[in-house]
């Protein structure tokens, strides 16, 4: 908050240095403060921290205060981690930058995660929305940074107005929970619900209220139907791409039923709809990703199909799993959107992959540290995802093994279209001589390489924090943290254990498709990419099933010609014609009355007597 206030409010007077030291020192002390906060509540140490009274009516108290827990302490990892490494980058991608603007660029930054950090430390659902709307807010400033442009404006506009049909369900849920159980804090609402599990459970007060908050997530998280602003979202600059995606914002759904589990868990029904639509959300957007040709569209449909793997997790209980993807992929797809920038920054700002390819020779370490992101999605061991999307996968099947399959079918598509982008972008021939007029690609500078680099990394070794039992025994590291959060549904969830060998042979069959499909993809795009126009079915998908011409035709349109015909018909001719006859009417009258105005003073004793008769007359007839 202060780096946003300083950035925000001297943006005229700082050096872009200045700016970019200060925006990013802002979010490396937080992590620093959130590595200190993870070590204490490592050793136990968990709080609620009461700042002041927020709202005091009657027997409602909603206290504007923090909890600091291992769900929080997590997300803050997350968060300023990924976010100190997304500011990096962003000194050196948006140097280009009028000083001023620069600073608003900053600005913005550091307020998108001011408010994802008051969204996960909030101790109540109120806190929540504060950071909530935060987030809508700030994303709307982002995607519409370079606000000249009308379609980046309208992106803006879009992802701002789906966000807040989202926010309308968070907000009904939280009246609801108010009206029902006189509390939006998290410690005595969760105490209440799980004492009175037994009449709760099922019950539509607990439907109706998950149902509520998982719409809220729907839009946030971009699930079906509310996902199409995220693809457009890429209308902001590619860090902003990768904070949004990776670090914040779209998280903020898996964080809020995560953090409500308890109620999840009393829900069954609420769950199989959580499960059905992240799956259909997955494979859906995997289809769609498939045929992209634009670098960060291909991207921004890989985050809704993971986003999607992790409403499964948390549809089927496995919320250890949820959260621990949303990690891992904070990773994997922050390195890929910024090895998307580095390419776009070589390539001077291009972002078809037709125009590109043999760039492995140009970004070398662009290229190695985009390839490793490529393998950690695919879910090879024993890279980050595979770990996290095994956890996944193997609670699905454990729930259904309909959902383990189609599962399964997603984690291969999601390897051959991002293999696809790889061998399209970075193998074979170099077809952007054209667009750069004969000049070459060149690596990026140290300060969007070294970032690259820390991510490749964790995208790496990221997932070790959660092996499996299977394969190491006494190693669920992460699973044991977490445990104090999860414990109350634990007690009411029904889970369905996995012999090991059949883990092995769940584990095995997803890895080996996702090989075959690397392969396959890499043979074939490295040698033939697509550089025509899709046809056919693939039309259908490049066009992205057409749903945004669907949403065109039955919902915007209807609405502007509703909007035309009350504008047209009911303003101009109803209201404005009452609003303007009411003046005529007052402005003739007062021209009329004026005339006794003649400013002769018998006429003015006249008045004054016909009045005082008119008076006598009246309160005869009163008193008789």
């Amino acid at each position: 908050m202060i780096g946003f206030l300083i950035n925000g409010l001297l943006r005229k007077q700082l050096s872009k240095s200045l700016t970019s030291i200060l925006g990013s020192g802002v979010i490396l002390g937080s992590f620093v403060v959130s590595l200190l906060i993870f070590f204490q509540v490592k050793q136990g140490h968990t709080a609620v921290v009461n700042l002041f009274d927020f709202i005091s009516v009657g027997k409602l108290s909603i206290p504007f205060s923090f909890q600091v827990d291992q769900l929080s302490s997590i997300f803050l990892l997350i968060i300023t981690g990924v976010g100190f490494l997304i500011h990096v980058y962003s000194a050196a991608y948006m140097h280009e930058e009028e000083g001023q603007h620069y600073a608003r660029y900053f600005a913005y930054l550091n307020l998108f995660v001011f408010s994802m950090l008051l969204l996960v430390l909030g101790s109540n659902y109120v806190i929540m929305f504060i950071g909530w709307e935060g987030v809508g807010l700030c994303s709307y400033l982002l995607i519409g940074y370079w606000f000249k442009n009308i379609d980046y404006t309208n992106a803006a506009k879009k992802a701002f107005v789906m966000n807040r049909i989202g926010d309308l369900g968070f907000l009904l849920a939280i009246f609801w929970i108010i009206g029902k159980f006189g509390t939006v804090s998290y410690g005595n609402l969760f105490e209440q619900v799980a004492a009175n599990a037994k009449t709760l459970e099922g019950s539509a007060a607990i439907v109706g209220i998950t149902l509520l908050l998982f719409i809220g997530a729907t839009g946030k998280s971009a699930q079906i139907p509310l996902y199409t602003w995220l693809p457009d979202a890429m209308a902001g600059p590619t860090p902003v791409s990768a904070l949004i995606h990776a670090a914040t914002m779209v998280t903020a759904g898996i964080y809020m039923i995560a953090r409500s589990n308890i109620l999840y868990t009393l829900a069954p029904f609420t769950n199989t709809i959580v499960a059905i639509i992240g799956l259909a959300t997955a494979l859906f957007a995997a289809t769609i990703a498939i045929k992209q040709n634009d670098i960060k569209k291909v991207l921004a449909y890989s985050t809704v199909s993971q986003l999607g793997y992790m409403f499964l997790g948390l549809g089927v209980g496995a919320y250890t799993g949820a959260v621990f993807h949303v990690m891992t992929h904070a990773f994997f797809k922050a390195l890929l959107f910024l090895g998307a920038g580095s390419v776009i920054h070589a390539m001077h700002h291009e972002q078809d992959i037709r125009r590109m390819g043999g760039l492995k020779k140009y970004l070398p370490i662009t290229h190695l540290t985009f390839l490793l992101g490529c393998i950690a999605i695919a879910g090879i061991p024993p890279f980050s995802g595979f770990f996290s999307k095994d956890e996944i996968l193997a609670a699905a099947y454990a729930a259904n093994p309909v959902y383990w399959v189609i599962g399964v079918i997603t984690a291969g598509m999601t390897a051959f279209y991002m293999f696809r982008l790889y061998a399209t972008t970075f193998l074979g021939q170099f077809r952007g001589a054209e667009h750069l007029h004969g000049h070459h690609p060149h690596e990026s500078p140290a300060a969007m390489t070294i970032p690259l680099i820390v991510l490749a990394i964790l995208s790496v070794i990221g997932g070790w924090v959660g092996i499996p039992e299977v394969l190491m025994k006494d190693a669920h590291s992460l699973e044991h943290f977490l445990d104090p959060i999860f414990a109350a549904s634990s007690k009411f969830a029904h889970p369905h254990h996995l012999s090991h060998s059949t883990e092995y042979g769940l584990m095995g069959a997803s890895v080996l498709l996702a090989v075959i499909l690397i392969f396959f993809a890499i043979g074939r795009y490295s040698k033939r990419p697509e550089l025509g126009e899709p046809t056919g079915f693939g039309k259908v998908l490049a066009n992205k099933w057409y749903v945004d011409e669907l949403y065109n035709a039955i919902i915007v349109k209807p609405l502007n010609w509703i909007g035309k015909f009350l504008n047209n018909f009911v303003e101009r001719d109803v209201i404005d014609w009452t609003v303007n006859g009411v003046g005529k009417v007052i402005s003739y009258s007062s021209r009329q009355v004026r005339l006794l105005q003649s400013g002769q003073v018998g006429s003015y004793v006249l008045l004054m007597v016909l009045g005082i008769l008119a008076f006598f007359v009246i309160q005869f007839f009163v008193k008789k």
